[in-house]
Parts: C-alpha cells; structure tokens; sequence
C-alpha cells in the first residue's frame, strides 16, 4: 500500500492479470496429474512453506472449494494435488 494507505492502481492491475500470479501458477501445478510437492511450490512462488500449506488450507480447500489430496510415495517429498478440479 501507499503512504495514504490505498493500493496503487499499477498494483491493482497487475495482480488482476489472468495465468501470472502466484495462485494462478500454484494451481496450475495442482492439476497436473503428478501434482506438485512444497519444493516445487516454494520454487515457483518464492513462499516460505509455511505459507504455502497456509494457502493450500485457506485458499485453495475452503475459498475455492477443490478437493486437495496429499499422498506422500514410498520414496520422495509428499506430493499435493487437486482431485476433480472445477
């Protein structure tokens, strides 16, 4: 935000745009068939993992109401996806 506390249009614009915000690519990630681990998430948005399982809860699960499905293979990271995306 600016000084007197309001976004700046510039702001505003750019994280309206469809496919290249953070989100859009995170979700892009989830629908693969081989989903996507927090490593994967971390590289692509830059977030810290903690904010990223916060966005998995918060957004991802109960704003836009996607099933999120975590399976973690006998060998490797756990992976997350979307089940039945919209």
């Amino acid at each position: 935000m600016g000084q007197n506390g309001k976004t700046s249009a510039k702001r505003r614009t750019q994280s309206n745009k469809p496919g290249k915000s953070k989100k859009n690519q995170i979700l892009a990630h989830l629908r693969r068939k081989s989903g996507a681990s927090l490593e994967d998430l971390a590289a692509i948005s830059g977030w810290q993992d903690h904010s990223i399982r916060g966005f998995l809860s918060g957004t991802v699960k109960k704003k836009l109401g996607y099933t999120l499905v975590a399976e973690k293979p006998n060998k490797g990271a756990q992976r997350y996806y979307i089940r039945d995306a919209k």
